[in-house]
């Protein structure tokens, strides 16, 4: 079976990832680590007795322990997906056996009218399609969409295509305009942004219009969920989990963004990663329907997370409650949330707004997302996870091995492996690199095939160098290559010369000229070390400031330190060095600081062993460390912070 993808309307789109090679010093080592560490892993978590893939033998019956969850089949799916992108650039036949023996299991729980959903198979027949608000169904067919195209792409094997294929036109029968779920759509978006990549991979209309119908559909009068909860009469899956949803219900509706049409919707809020998918499945649908009343609204929405409600590190979602958004400037830095599927979702929106748009301070936000708030969610040996990432820990927070709800780890690997797609976009005369990675990319212009190679260090250093080699003697075309925000005077030179007034256009260094095969862009970004304060209503980080360099967001770790890391205190002036460090492939940064002095030194300068005392508590002179904040808690327990105590102007004490 041969298939013919279709070009998609977007003013960019990514190269395949058989067209990128990875050879960095930062990203292809901890790539390598996903392929041959981490996607084992989890395949030996996801096959213990009774979790996830056992469930696909649909053996489970009542009375039995380790009923089968409601999202089991996303994970396999996102494994699926992370283990397809390894297979598109590396031969691995043990991976690849793997990944036929798990599309297997999936094949042998499909049912003859080709739904899939272990959960309702075994567990309450009878109930498809009863609970979208709660029971995550078209959430999973979306991941196993996702999964098919990947694996599809990555492979040139069809069985999983064929078999997500068969489900999702059951679904576009089942929510059809006269289908029985007519008006409907799912709780936990996801299967949106699957329908466009399945369209964009079959061709199939029916498929892009049956996620238009399921965006089109939410948040309008009378609300779906509340019509299906009476036709039911139970409480739905996660009815006793949410008890207060009857008393607080436009909350609840906010939960997962039904309380408005999507094109009316203008500050984000309810959960963060069902609002990540659905912005996702917004700006693709704008692009593919040429939509502009979608297109206000996600820029819109964009507006309300960067100005507002988005961490310093890339993270978001402060309400742990409800894994999700709270009110504007709402960013706690211990008790908040920022789950690591949350920044991933983060990335996947910004590289779309970018594509569609062509700015690239899309890419800046995707890049802040990417470095911190979606690195930190793993371990430096990729086999521990964080859930949520706070900016504070007293000492109590470590990474587990796995969770009961495991959506975060696959996700993390499915990112992290698919990398090449987000380091470069292509127009249809243009070749623009995003962001800064060393390696090859191979682009098809207007002006024929070229190829690019990136030499960096980053985020080591700021220096990049590309290189161009067309197919041809010469080729005419632009180059784009993205300027961080934070890089106020980059240096420029083309084949050695300096360009003094460089052409900066939405973000991006622009070069149209006439390219011979050795032409050579050299770029030297500012990497000096950023403080940083928040906004003023931010209350955690009140008469605080963090510390930046390049796209790295750095943290104190109570390991380098003598005493509490929220007792130091930085001057404004005070000289910050910038060390390299082999164990992180970033730097790490020194300053002289001061610190609240020992118990025994603050008990005699303010008169005693006293909980509250008229007089301020003694400080000292102290040495500050700060590491890259996706780095910390890999040196076993211990207190962290961002936001470091602002000691104002002036010269350090003596």
């Amino acid at each position: 079976m041969t298939i013919t993808p279709t070009a998609a309307v977007r003013a960019r789109t990514p190269l395949p990832l058989t067209a990128v090679t990875i050879d960095d010093g930062f990203w292809a080592p901890r790539r390598e680590l996903i392929r041959t560490r981490t996607l084992r892993h989890q395949e030996g978590q996801m096959r213990r007795p009774g979790q996830q893939f056992d469930a696909l033998s649909l053996s489970w019956r009542p009375g039995d322990p380790h009923e089968p969850h409601i999202f089991w089949e996303s994970d396999v799916a996102k494994w699926i997906e992370a283990a397809s992108y390894c297979l598109a650039t590396t031969d691995d036949p043990e991976l690849d056996q793997a990944v036929d023996e798990a599309i297997e299991l999936l094949a042998g729980a499909q049912q003859d009218d080709g739904y899939l959903n272990v959960y309702f198979t075994v567990v309450k027949p009878g109930q498809r399609f009863t609970d979208l608000r709660d029971a995550h169904e078209l959430y999973c067919a979306g991941h196993l969409i996702e999964a098919g195209v990947a694996h599809f792409e990555a492979t040139g094997k069809t069985r999983l295509l064929d078999i997500v294929r068969r489900y999702a036109d059951l679904i576009d029968t089942v929510f059809s305009p006269d289908g029985p779920c007519a008006g409907g759509y799912c709780g936990h978006q996801e299967i949106e942004l699957a329908l466009v990549k399945l369209y964009r991979a079959t061709g199939e209309r029916r498929y892009l219009d049956l996620s238009r119908r399921l965006i089109d559909w939410r948040g309008h009068q009378p609300y779906y969920f509340e019509l299906e909860l009476q036709r039911r009469g139970t409480p739905g899956y996660f009815g006793t989990t949410l008890p207060r949803r009857p008393e607080d219900v436009q909350r609840f509706r906010e939960y997962n963004q039904s309380h408005l049409p999507a094109v009316d919707q203008a500050e984000v809020v309810g959960h963060s990663v069902r609002a990540m998918y659905m912005y996702s499945a917004m700006t693709d649908l704008a692009g593919e329907y040429d939509d502009d009343r979608l297109l206000q609204a996600v820029r819109r929405l964009w507006a309300s997370l960067t100005t507002k409600k988005l961490y310093v590190t890339g993270g978001l979602g402060s309400d742990p409650r409800i894994e999700g958004f709270g009110p504007d400037y709402h960013l706690p830095d211990a008790h908040g949330y920022a789950e690591t599927c949350a920044a991933i979702g983060l990335v996947q929106w910004a590289q779309r707004m970018s594509n569609l748009t062509g700015h690239g301070h899309y890419i800046d936000t995707l890049e802040r997302a990417l470095y911190n708030g979606v690195l930190s969610g793993a371990s430096a040996d990729g086999t521990h996870y964080f859930y949520g990432n706070p900016l504070a820990s007293d000492g109590t927070v470590t990474r587990q091995e796995w969770f009961d709800c495991a959506c975060c780890p696959p996700n993390l690997a499915r990112l992290l492996s698919e990398l090449g797609r987000y380091v470069y976009a292509q127009g249809s005369n243009e070749a623009v690199v995003n962001l800064y990675v060393a390696g090859t990319a191979r682009f098809t212009l207007t002006a024929g095939e070229v190829i690019l190679r990136q030499d960096t260090r980053y985020p080591h250093d700021g220096r990049l160098a590309v290189t161009v080699t067309p197919a041809a003697d010469e080729a005419e075309f632009t180059l784009a290559v993205r300027i961080p925000d934070w890089s106020r005077q980059p240096a420029v030179t083309v084949n050695g010369e300096p360009v003094h007034q460089p052409t900066l256009r939405d973000g991006y260094l622009v070069l149209s000229r006439s390219w011979r095969s050795g032409d050579t862009v050299e770029i030297d970004l500012d990497m000096a070390v950023r403080r940083t304060w928040a906004h003023p209503a931010v209350a955690s980080a009140a008469g605080r400031l963090a510390l930046e360099r390049g796209p790295v967001v750095f943290c104190l770790e109570g390991v380098d330190h003598d005493c509490a890391v929220h007792t130091l205190s930085l001057a404004r002036d005070v000289p910050i060095r910038a060390v390299p460090d082999e164990r992180t492939g970033v730097v790490t940064l020194h300053a002289e600081a001061t610190a609240e002095a020992t118990a025994e030194a603050t008990a005699e300068a303010t008169g005693g062993d006293q909980l509250y005392s008229d007089r301020p508590p003694a400080r000292r002179g102290a040495a500050l460390t700060a590491v890259p904040y996706f780095s910390w808690a890999n040196r076993g327990l211990s207190d962290m912070t961002v936001w470091i105590r602002d000691g104002g102007p002036g010269a350090m004490p003596a």
